[in-house]
């Protein structure tokens, strides 16, 4: 021990030295560098017998990967290095918090993107190569309720990246716990500047700061898409008008916060908008709407206005500048009266107008409605919708004026008569004509009004409408001979006696017949529309005709020869009728409707797996005389044939 102590041997430093002798013992150190200097007096033995031991805190410590404890200034500077988006991508699945950092990286702060802008003029076919792989926009992304998170959000940022680079984006509902705030959406502006479509329906958890991020890094945004975002204000609004030049299409609805100011943003400086929708916005007035069309007239084109609160003046500054409004719609505006309406139709701004659609508006009556249509020349589609106002004789003033007029649909319009449709069938070259819930019609007889025939009317829609019946339903087949669509459905007080002038005067030949819900036609009337039709007909539904029978099939499948579409749900049909139909050679049926058919039972399963050569759709609902194993033997068959059952 003494010579231990007072050992005076050469002390020397020993570089790259090495306590240990085995490999075991040398791996307990593999963290420390071989170059580090080591004081080891070379030429004593140790008399230590027993191995030394580190504690094992310690060992499992050094057994951690060492990138791990970099700070997150690191580990952003060495994901600014990685060269592209398919790179990336797998960085963002090692963990959560790699996720984070990298949807913290702008796309233009990545080395890849440096190099490119400083080689611009230098080799141009390259950057133009370079920019097409990742930044053109092909993407298209949804996320739907529980879906629709941050964590999601900046999963697409990333991962969209390397893949053609996100166009579209959509985010409809969102959790109010957990879902979409503005780090998702700042998340998706930071990743992905080449977006160009974006759509937020109910996410109450986005804000301005968001909205301002994507405005900040989405230059190339075209559509944008906002509903149900009750904390999104003008202030964002201002900021998308501010950096986004591009912006083509706006959509606006049930924001309560966003009002005149943003509006007026949106119409000073982006001169290309072609497209806007306003709906239940309170805050929105008379300042707002009138400053789009003073702005950007020039290229507003297509315009929907709901349940705002403005009044005559903006109807005045749309029938002024509108110069460029192909399709208007206007619904909801209970402050706008007769005088809005009538100053829009005569300031003659409207000249392009091709679409106009008015609903819930008490201002419209026959003195505007006249006004409306002398001074749009070239109006062609008109539809008013819940128009308590308006009247046969208004209607037909109306139809002598817009003397361009093509298709006229009227809902719910209870003061319109049988004389006011016979007055516009009369007067006007419609080609098609749509009643829905007209109330105000009564089955009268007017033989003597008859004085011209409509031979330009293709379509008829008549639904709904209870008073609509045989004399009413004869006389539109005299004056239409040239008709080739019919919908009568819902007409229950229609016969065959006042179906069958109809189908006997239509020249043309009928291609799609709709008789649903017209409870008082038999057989008769199917077969003579077999017989005079059976040759262009393409569609026939006759679902809830409870007293059609499988004679109507057996006709169908004598006569008709392009018949592709046939529905006979909730008839008197039998398995005679379903063998009819397979027995047809020349029948080529590709929709085929029983559902709710009782007489139909496993006995047609032969017959349909014959029909079901052609059928790409089957409805066998509520068929109760059909068992659950026919039912899985006909899938198992028709594999081609969509089946409901």
């Amino acid at each position: 021990m003494p010579t231990l102590v007072n050992y005076s041997g050469d002390d020397d430093f020993y570089n790259g030295g090495s306590f240990y002798t085995y490999s075991t013992d040398l791996g307990r150190l593999c963290s420390i560098s071989s170059q580090v200097d080591v004081y080891c007096p070379p030429r004593k033995r140790t008399r230590i017998s027993a191995p030394f031991h580190f504690g094992e805190a310690e060992v499992e410590q050094n057994k951690q990967p060492s990138i791990d404890v970099l700070p997150d200034e690191c580990l952003v500077e060495i994901f600014k290095r990685i060269s592209g988006g398919k790179e990336r991508s797998p960085c963002a699945c090692v963990s959560k918090h790699w996720l984070m950092l990298l949807t913290s990286i702008r796309k233009g702060e990545y080395e890849s993107s440096k190099v490119v802008k400083e080689n611009i003029g230098w080799n141009s076919g390259d950057v133009e190569m370079i920019l097409s792989e990742e930044d053109d926009g092909y993407l298209t992304r949804c996320l739907e309720g529980k879906k629709a998170t941050d964590i999601r959000l900046a999963a697409v940022a990333v991962g969209t990246s390397g893949h053609g680079g996100l166009g579209k984006l959509s985010i409809r509902g969102s959790s109010s716990s957990r879902g979409v705030t503005n780090f998702g959406l700042s998340a998706v502006a930071r990743g992905c500047p080449s977006l160009k479509v974006l759509s937020l329906w109910n996410v109450p958890r986005v804000a301005d700061e968001g909205l301002c991020e994507i405005a900040k890094e989405c230059h190339l945004l075209e559509k944008l898409d906002l509903c149900q975002c009750p904390h999104l204000s003008n202030k964002g609004v201002i900021a998308i008008a501010a950096n986004c030049p591009n912006l083509t299409a706006l959509s606006i609805q049930s924001c309560p916060k966003i009002g005149n100011e943003g509006l007026q943003a949106i119409g000073k400086l982006c001169p290309k908008l072609q497209s806007i929708s306003i709906k239940d916005c309170p805050l929105v007035g008379d300042h707002g709407v009138s400053s789009l069309f003073s702005s950007a007239s020039s290229v507003l084109s297509k315009v929907k206005l709901q349940g705002l609160s403005i009044t005559d003046f903006s109807l005045a500054v749309i029938g002024h500048y509108g110069k460029s409004v192909t399709n208007l719609m206007l619904s909801g505006l209970q402050n706008v009266s007769e005088k809005g309406f009538w100053v829009m139709g005569n300031a003659q701004g409207l000249q392009k107008l091709v679409s106009f659609t008015i609903a819930s508006c008490w201002g419209v009556t026959d003195v505007s409605l006249e006004a409306i249509g002398k001074g749009c020349a070239n109006l062609k589609q008109m539809c008013l919708r819940r128009c308590c106002f308006v009247s046969g004789d208004g209607l037909v003033a109306f139809a002598k004026s817009a003397g361009s007029l093509e298709c006229l649909q009227l809902e719910e319009c209870n003061r319109v008569t049988q004389s006011g449709v016979i007055g516009v069938l009369s007067n006007c070259g419609l080609k098609s004509l749509t009643l829905v819930k007209c109330m105000g019609i009564r089955d009268i007889s007017l033989e003597a009004s008859l004085s011209s025939s409509c031979n330009s009317l293709k379509s008829l829609s008549i639904r709904n409408c209870p008073g609509f019946g045989t004399a009413s339903l004869a006389m539109v087949g005299r004056l239409c001979p040239q008709l080739q669509h019919v919908d009568l459905s819902g007409l229950c007080g229609i016969t065959d006696a006042g179906l069958l002038p109809l189908l006997e005067n239509c020249e043309a030949g009928l291609v799609k017949v709709n008789l649903s819900g017209c409870l008082n036609l038999t057989d008769e009337v199917v077969l003579q529309l077999t017989k005079l039709h059976g040759a262009t007909l393409e569609l026939l539904n006759l679902n809830g005709c409870r007293r059609i029978t499988d004679a109507s099939l057996a006709a169908v499948a004598e006569n008709c020869v392009f018949l592709s579409d046939l529905d006979v749900s909730s008839c008197a049909i039998t398995d005679v009728g379903i063998a009819a139909l397979s027995h047809a050679e020349q029948l080529n049926l590709q929709v085929l409707s029983f559902s709710g058919c009782s007489g139909v039972s496993n006995k047609s399963m032969t017959f349909l797996k014959k029909l079901g050569k052609t059928l790409v759709g089957l409805n066998l609902q509520h068929c109760n005389s059909i068992s659950t194993q026919t039912i899985e033997l006909l899938v198992e068959s028709l594999w081609r044939c969509d089946i409901l059952f």
